[in-house]
């Protein structure tokens, strides 16, 4: 009451100087002919009034809903962490504020926010669908905006961006309101944090994506990338309610980015750098944190080869200090050697960052791979994608993901579905993702020579379960002597680690053999790997073997233009002329090797072509190998004083 009393005292006495003053020079206390700076404080004070005293609109049914999106030291790569979901029903309007961070160091316009707009399912659901994507930034000419059901034409903005690169992201940044107006039939939404307005107006209707088609609700949520998002308030409840801004406590703790795989003897701070940790508080509340703010150990060391399981501790509470940590866990496996990887081993390589080599598929050629998939598990397109393309990757003749869905940019806008038959998708999409991590793959990529293709995939799930992804028939392929695959990946990692012999090259004669790869009649099957040798004798590299099913053989080939069995002596060894034999030797420890090999129905043909590590392309072709059983024909590979690493 003190403090009460003398604030009124001072209001008083400033009310009786102001009176004084004016009885002094004949003023009118009331009068708009006041001094100046008095006239001015009042248009001042009534500015504050008319904008709720802080230059903001109030805004009508705004609650509490405080959490964050994304990580402080602005690390959160794209589609990495979401919003809660907020559904709008056709006719309503919903508002919310936030304040963005944008990392000061950002060089890329699109290191902001999106808002994703979907139908009332979610996310990974079977029948999730998306109508598309508004990101706060703009360029009339780039990807600020998209989605099959998103009019880019209908977007403006009172800051534009000519390309990605510009400078001026960081006036993104501060309080934002977001409003997404549905009563007037359309679609409006703005984005503006008073300095920055974007809009996107749309009056015709939405298309209802739901599967009940008397459900008109959409869902909205946000994804930042390379920013963090501090929610502050929201119109509308989203699911799993609001949040208010008391403190909470940790309840679990889940690790993210931890890898498969650790190199022997690199320090824990360096092999566990990327590692982050999904903290879930009290009131469905959760946040990323980084990994300076966790405590490691590794059970039982980090320091001989082996399994093991890193666990991490977090004791903070949602704003401060907890007293009882969570723990997390995963695992993970100490190795002496890192495989041929494509992708960073934590899972943390974004959206087209990496990408394998080109192999070229001639006509007629079904090109074989295998690998092992890895996956973070949050998504089922965190797994590996084959792209098809030509030579130059000008022209894409299909992105084809692990899960049942694809495109290629000549046909944007197209399904995959009306170009070729996918088939292979599952029943329980939670059971195949959860079973990727770790899965062996092996693709058939088949150049049919007439302006198809076909992509088969068999995938041994880490449940011991076989799954399989086709895509029969892709009808574009414009020039089938032009046309290469490779692979990408989206949070996940492949390795190539199927080694045939012993890594010291120590394995002796008729000791190791791959699994049979069986070919049809009229069919060309390849496969490629890395051929290692000890360099004693020219025969110490990778042979040929062309067997029957029972395994009785036609004939074995070796690398250096030597072969031998019943159906040898009818074929035409090629090599080109006046090779030096010491230096193909030499440039055969860590040789790329393609081998090709051909059912022409009564004789095969088998063509290999090494890349050297001295960058010098060698050829070994057996031509007319005869007689064979078209119907009971497979080979195999075989080692002597060397290994294989098949990519």
């Amino acid at each position: 009451m003190r403090h009460l009393n003398k604030l009124a005292t001072a209001f008083c006495a400033a009310a009786l100087g102001l009176l004084t003053l004016t009885s002094c020079e004949g003023g009118d206390l009331y009068s708009i002919d006041s001094p100046d700076w008095l006239s001015s404080r009042a248009d001042s004070i009534a500015a504050e009034k008319a904008n709720n005293q802080n230059g903001e609109e109030e805004i009508e049914g705004l609650q509490e809903d405080v959490y964050t999106v994304g990580a402080t030291d602005y690390s959160t790569g794209w589609w990495a962490v979401f919003s809660k979901y907020y559904q709008i029903p056709e006719g309503q309007k919903w508002v919310a504020q936030f304040n963005l961070s944008i990392n000061p160091a950002a060089t890329n316009t699109y290191k902001n926010f999106a808002m994703i707009i979907c139908n009332d399912e979610d996310r990974g659901a079977a029948n999730y669908k998306e109508y598309g994507a508004i990101r706060y930034d703009y360029q009339p000419s780039g990807n600020s905006e998209w989605g099959d059901y998103i009019d880019r034409s209908l977007a403006t903005s009172t800051l534009e961006f000519a390309t990605d690169t510009d400078t001026g992201v960081d006036k993104l940044g501060g309080k934002v309101t977001l409003t997404v107006d549905r009563t007037n039939g359309g679609l409006e939404v703005t984005m503006t944090n008073g300095t920055v307005t974007k809009t996107y107006k749309q009056t015709s209707p939405l298309t209802n994506l739901n599967a009940d088609e008397s459900n008109g609700t959409i869902r909205c949520f946000l994804v930042p990338e390379g920013s963090c998002i501090n929610f502050l308030g929201s119109t509308i409840e989203p699911i799993g309610g609001f949040t208010s801004k008391e403190d909470k406590l940790p309840l679990s703790m889940t690790l993210n980015g931890v890898p498969k795989k650790v190199l022997q003897g690199v320090p824990m701070e360096e092999a566990f750098a990327n590692v982050t940790a999904t903290v879930e508080f009290e009131q469905a509340v959760s946040k990323v944190v980084p990994y300076a703010d966790l405590t490691f150990q590794v059970i039982p060391d980090l320091n001989n080869l082996g399994k093991k399981t890193l666990v991490a501790a977090y004791a903070k509470t949602f704003k401060g200090e907890a007293a009882n940590p969570v723990i997390g866990s995963a695992e993970f496996e100490v190795v002496d050697k890192m495989y041929i990887s494509v992708g960073a081993t934590d899972n943390s390589s974004g959206w087209w960052t990496v990408h394998s080599d080109k192999i070229k598929v001639n006509p007629g050629e079904t090109f074989i791979s295998t690998f092992t998939n890895y996956t973070s598990g949050e998504a089922n397109w965190n797994n590996f994608v084959v792209c098809l393309t030509n030579g130059d990757g000008s022209t894409e003749y299909g992105i084809l993901r692990a899960d049942n869905w694809g495109w290629g940019t000549g046909w944007a806008g197209e399904e995959l579905a009306s170009r070729c038959t996918p088939s292979g998708g599952q029943a329980d999409w939670a059971t195949w993702l959860a079973a990727m991590d770790g899965a062996k793959v092996t693709v058939y990529v088949t150049n049919n020579g007439d302006g198809t293709c076909d992509v088969r995939s068999t995938m041994i799930g880490n449940d011991g379960n076989i799954y399989h992804q086709d895509y029969i028939g892709l009808n574009t392929v414009t020039d089938p002597n032009d046309f290469y695959f490779h692979y990408t990946v989206d949070k996940c990692h492949l390795e190539f680690s199927e080694v045939l012999g012993n890594e010291d090259n120590s394995t002796g004669w008729w000791v190791a053999h791959s699994t049979d790869i069986v070919v049809p009649e009229g069919k060309t099957y390849s496969t490629r790997f890395k051929n290692y040798t000890n360099g004693a004798t020219n025969w110490n590299n990778f042979l040929v073997v062309l067997t029957r099913e029972d395994n009785s053989e036609y004939t074995v080939l070796r690398a250096d233009n030597y072969g031998w069995g019943d159906s040898y002596a009818s074929c035409t060894p090629v090599m080109e002329d006046g090779r030096d034999w010491d230096a193909w030797l030499s440039a055969m420890d860590g040789a790329t090797v393609t081998v090709s090999v051909t059912n022409n129905g009564n004789s095969a043909d088998v063509k290999c072509v090494v890349l050297g590590n001295d960058g010098i392309t060698y050829k070994q072709d057996y031509l007319g190998i005869s007689p064979i059983e078209a119907n009971n024909f497979r080979f195999r590979f075989t080692v002597e004083g060397g290994h294989l690493v098949f990519e």
